[in-house]
């Protein structure tokens, strides 16, 4: 059996944090265009994303672009013209949510099907298989059992989130935002409404519970579960974080880039990497140092009772660095081993659930003197620090480089010398000069070495060098220099070899059969349809009726999310979990300061919470 194409898929804002993923060992990024994608705030001209793909591509890695708003009818043809653009300018592959897009003139492109078209079953994922989407980009709620069935069902690629910041509803399936603040997240203007502050009521007007961030998630972690998530079935792991700064896409791509590579070093009959090189980094990852709020495995082994969410604030809280163990009145003293700096971020959580953040001005080892006091610091206190004033200016240097092995080889020719070179990538090149041949009075093999070997800055690390001359033959440094620099250019001209087969799409090979992915003829507002050419697709694929995008035509009643967070379960009131009874009485709803009541149901067949728009 052939070894599975193992991707690491980084985010990135802009091509310079693009080029810095590569570097730090992505096998791929993905970055928004100049619009239509996900992340209204993470868009970058075509020019840029060329400048990304040419360096990306040195090692075989890939770049795709995020094309996975849903589109209205006047921007149809912007987007055919953009997607020509990004064609030219190397991007690899598109991450779509949109059907419509399928009914465009397409260049021939990869279609990924984005997690906003809700890919959870075996049968949607296979359904979009025979759509044509190379790769499928999978549900975060998805558990390993989920997706062994998955990709028991199709071949088709599949992606899945390994870290970074959760949406608490499905994706695709959050209407929230556009509800209260008019910002659709199928559009890319989410204001994060699940991050908000709220009370939980019950049907007696009475709160259960008093302004809390009840909606907003941990971070995901998945690291001790990679060699698990390859054996399910996953080949394209994905870190979340087109918003995230560089020295984040750093740290957490290096992270990932071991734990990935640990596995594959183990078992390389079982799995491959999907681009070529190796980096060497100038700091140790740590994901606990990068901005996290805290940490879960998200239903990845079910729902096993480990709490998903936080609670007490929607923002970082860091690495725990430690208790306090005596507080002055000036200073106090952490025990916990850590070493802290001058300008270090600390935060803890007070007796009544409050986030406390603070600078520290001086740090004498484990005495530590803040600008001011923070009220509330107490021995006992559990401390986070969530700006590592040393790890972050490691990372805001130069810290990774990444070289491919480079074979060399000097021969000798009637006419002169032939310099071959062979790289990891599948590249090969015979440069052939015309020179005489002069002998030497003493051996030369340490000179002719050290002249091509040099490298310097072009992705190379020398490999095997090896040397085929009827004896000891001068060459000046300068012409080895000259030769050694116009056959590594000739090399890089050259595509990297493929890992994997690239597949894009084709109109004329759709054989998706709508029946076999819903289970109705008829799809709702939360099929997400905003433009003729994707009610077209879905008409041709079998389905009568499909009603439009909630963006367009609120429904009266609507869910506005479809969460696998629940809240009756968070507090240890499952009906199916635990025994004791809830100490309220349903329904419930969450309310915001302005007197807004958003009802809850749960849908204990799905396990799933919804949450209704005001009645």
């Amino acid at each position: 059996m052939t070894a599975r194409t193992i991707e690491l898929l980084a985010p990135a804002r802009n091509a310079d944090t693009g080029i810095e993923a590569v570097r730090h060992g992505a096998d791929a990024v993905y970055i928004g265009g100049p619009g239509f994608g996900a992340r209204a705030a993470a868009g970058n001209p075509v020019s840029d994303i060329a400048r990304l793909a040419d360096y990306a591509h040195t090692f075989g890695a890939r770049v795709y672009v995020t094309l996975n708003t849903i589109l209205y009818d006047d921007e149809l043809p912007a987007v055919e013209r953009l997607v020509h653009q990004l064609h030219r300018a190397g991007a690899d592959a598109l991450i779509v949510q949109d059907m419509g897009l399928l009914r465009l003139d397409l260049p021939p492109i990869a279609l990924h099907a984005s997690t906003q078209m809700d890919n959870r079953t075996p049968e949607k994922v296979a359904f979009l298989a025979r759509a044509g989407f190379e790769q499928v980009v999978l549900a975060r709620e998805l558990s390993l059992a989920d997706i062994r069935a998955i990709h028991a069902a199709t071949p088709v690629a599949l992606e899945a989130f390994v870290h970074g910041a959760l949406c608490v509803s499905l994706s695709g399936r959050c209407y929230a935002s556009q509800y209260c603040f008019h910002r659709s997240a199928n559009r890319g203007e989410c204001a994060q409404f699940c991050r908000l502050a709220f009370d939980l009521v019950d049907a007696d007007g009475h709160t259960v519970v008093r302004d809390k961030h009840l909606l907003s998630l941990r971070d995901m972690n998945r690291t001790p579960d990679i060699e698990a998530m390859m054996d399910a079935g996953v080949s394209s792991f994905k870190i979340e974080g087109r918003l995230k700064d560089t020295a984040y896409v750093k740290n957490i791509t290096a992270h990932y880039r071991r734990a990935i590579d640990d596995v594959i070093r183990r078992r390389p009959g079982d799995y491959r990497r999907a681009s070529f090189g190796t980096s060497a980094y100038t700091f140790t990852p740590n994901p606990a140092k990068s901005f996290n709020r805290g940490f879960t495995d998200y239903f990845l082994h079910g729902r096993t009772g480990a709490g998903v969410a936080s609670f007490d604030t929607p923002k970082a809280m860091g690495e725990a660095v430690g208790r306090v163990v005596a507080a002055g009145a000036r200073s106090f003293t952490v025990d916990g081993g850590a070493h802290f700096a001058n300008g270090d971020g600390l935060c803890f959580v007070d007796a009544s659930g409050r986030l406390h953040g603070f600078r520290v001005n001086r740090a004498e080892g484990d005495r530590l003197f803040p600008a001011t006091m923070p009220q509330g610091l107490r021995p006992g206190t559990r401390l986070f620090r969530n700006a590592d004033q040393a790890f972050d200016h490691l990372l805001g240097r130069p810290s990774a480089e990444r070289r491919m092995s480079l074979d060399i080889c000097l021969s000798e020719t009637a006419g002169g010398y032939r310099l071959s070179l062979s790289d990891e990538a599948g590249r090969h090149v015979d440069h052939d000069v015309s020179a005489p041949h002069d002998d030497a009075r003493t051996p030369q093999a340490d000179n002719l070495r050290r002249q091509l070997t040099r490298l310097g800055d072009t992705p190379y690390a020398a490999g095997r060098v090896e040397f085929r001359l009827a004896g000891e033959r001068f060459i000046p440094a300068s012409q080895l220099a000259e030769w050694r620099r116009q056959a590594v250019g000739a090399l890089l001209r050259q595509p990297a070899r493929e890992t994997r087969r690239r597949v894009p799409y084709d109109k004329e090979a759709d054989h998706a059969d709508a029946s076999t992915a819903y289970a109705t003829r008829e799809l709702d507002y939360t099929a997400n349809v905003a433009n003729r050419l994707a009610r077209d697709y879905y008409a041709s694929h079998g389905i009568s009726r499909t009603a439009p995008a909630y963006e367009l035509r609120p429904p009266r009643e609507a869910v506005l999310m479809t969460c696998r967070h629940c809240l009756r379960a968070e507090l240890g009131h499952c009906p199916q979990r635990h025994d004791a009874p809830a100490p309220w009485r349903e329904p419930l709803a969450l309310r915001l300061p302005d007197g807004r009541r958003f009802p809850l149901s749960f849908d204990c067949r799905h396990c799933q919470m919804l949450v209704h728009a005001p009645r």
